[in-house]
């Protein structure tokens, strides 16, 4: 059979210096030879060969590597003995960064992380304390990192939602006091005496096994007692407290540390539940007062209630969503400026020309309209990129705001350059897009994706952070 220019039987008239991804692949880790050295061998071998005489123009006897082959030798162990199959170091190839890995990432500003808490502290009383709330991995912005910054940045207390979010931060050498915010399995007991971390408290069996159990091991027991004063998720409630903190009182190792609340409302406009949670709030410690038990640390404001209403700052006050630069609500804008430390960017991976009437991603429910170019992003709802998001949001490119396109999928998504409206524009594969973020005078941010959704900038933020793609602190 004839060979053909570009078919399956071409393969006899390709360079004999070609090597494919699959030998490549098994040279370097499974063959006797190294790729490298098998192209060099049939170097050499052509050099010797009967064709290579006086009239023929001598091969050279080492085949010049390409590019991408030289950078990858970058890789390589290093003192391998001559002869042998070339190997991957691993701690080498540890040192690729994660965005070069897929062309996806989130970053993390701590700066702005020290501003917002910075700009919070301002505004406290004197001695009210700020505790730096790094649940949820920080809410996606990661709780260890964001931890270090806000202590150094005046925060003194530490929360968290589960005994592990605590011993992350532990293990990682953080030292601050750290208050779960929720009572946690009894079974759990030996990790908070072990790293000293703090429960919270509302029911008596877990109160007594955990004083039992701290005094077993000559320890103390600190705990915050959790007032329910209206929202009805955990707590005591705010007119039995001083009969739940007789009923444990008399376990020696028991140490109330602190007494809390938290508000369901003061986010909200109206104030009359707001007001009504206070109000209890007050009865409930005063009575503690009044039988002669100490409340110790009294905090109830969150970053809403800690921006709004001074009157609540109290001993300290729980500084979660608005530590990572969202405002709680509406009103908290001209109160305070916070600064959002969470980009969302990645780079474009295609670039395709589409003519009229192609449709793009599953469902083809969008149309080219001609004269468009579709780029991908490697970004989708895997990494909190919300399929809700379809069609109703857009990305940044050289400054300038382009409509994402089709249905978002689990892994990447696409968006649309218009040639009619930006024809001084040619997108190429590696371009930098920004997804959340700023770029030039153009943004988009976490708060117009929550409100397009229907849902809370928590919620958003800690898609993109708890995603598959990696966090770049700057």
């Amino acid at each position: 059979m004839a060979d053909l220019p570009n078919g399956f039987t071409g393969f006899s008239r390709r360079d004999p210096n070609f090597v494919s991804a699959g030998d490549a692949l098994r040279g370097s880790r499974y063959d006797e030879t190294s790729f490298v050295a098998r192209k060099q061998e049939r170097s050499l071998a052509e050099a010797w060969s009967p064709t290579s005489g006086a009239g023929a123009a001598a091969a050279p006897a080492v085949t010049q590597l390409s590019s991408a082959a030289s950078e990858v030798l970058r890789f390589a162990e290093s003192g391998t003995p001559a002869g042998e199959a070339l190997r991957f170091d691993p701690d080498k190839l540890a040192h690729i960064p994660e965005a070069d890995r897929r062309w996806s990432w989130v970053e993390i500003d701590l700066n702005a992380i020290r501003h917002n808490a910075s700009a919070v502290k301002r505004r406290l009383n004197p001695g009210t304390r700020l505790m730096a709330v790094v649940k949820a991995d920080g809410y996606g912005h990661g709780a260890v990192q964001c931890a270090k910054t806000a202590l150094n940045s005046g925060a003194e207390y530490l929360g968290v939602a589960t005994v592990d979010e605590a011993i992350a931060l532990r293990e990682a050498y953080v030292n601050a006091p750290i208050l779960v915010l929720g009572e946690p399995p009894a079974s759990a007991i030996p990790l908070l005496l072990a790293y000293k971390i703090m429960p919270s408290i509302y029911t008596p069996e877990f109160a007594i096994r955990y004083g039992e159990a701290a005094d077993a091991f000559g320890l103390s027991a600190p705990f915050h007692l959790k007032v329910n004063t209206g929202m009805n998720r955990i707590g005591v409630r705010y007119d039995e407290v001083v009969e739940f903190a007789r009923q444990i009182s008399f376990h020696r190792a028991l140490d109330l540390v602190g007494t809390f609340t938290h508000f369901a409302t003061a986010d909200c406009p109206g104030t009359i539940d707001f007001e009504r949670q206070v109000k209890r709030f007050y009865e409930a410690v005063n009575a503690l007062r009044a039988a002669g038990i100490n409340p110790g640390i009294v905090h109830a404001a969150n970053s809403a209630a800690a921006i709004r209403y001074p009157e609540v700052q109290l001993d300290m006050v729980r500084l979660g969503i608005s530590l990572y630069g969202f405002y709680p609500c509406p009103e908290a804008y001209p109160m305070i400026e916070l600064k959002p430390a969470m980009s969302v960017k990645a780079r474009i991976t295609d670039v395709k020309t589409l003519p009229v009437g192609e449709g793009v991603s599953y469902g083809l429910h969008y149309r080219s309209p001609g004269a468009v170019k579709i780029c991908t992003l490697p970004i989708g709802y895997a990494d909190g990129f919300r399929r809700g998001l379809s069609g109703r949001t857009d990305v940044l490119l050289a400054g300038r705001r382009f409509h994402q396109v089709g249905n978002i999928c689990m892994d990447q998504c696409m968006f649309e350059v218009n040639l009619r409206q930006r024809n001084d524009l040619d997108p190429q594969i590696g371009d930098e897009v920004v997804v959340v973020g700023e770029q030039g005078e153009a943004a988009v941010t976490i708060d117009q994706m929550a409100e397009t959704l229907g849902t809370i900038q928590h919620e958003v933020a800690i898609g993109f952070g708890c995603s598959r793609m990696p966090r770049i602190y700057i």
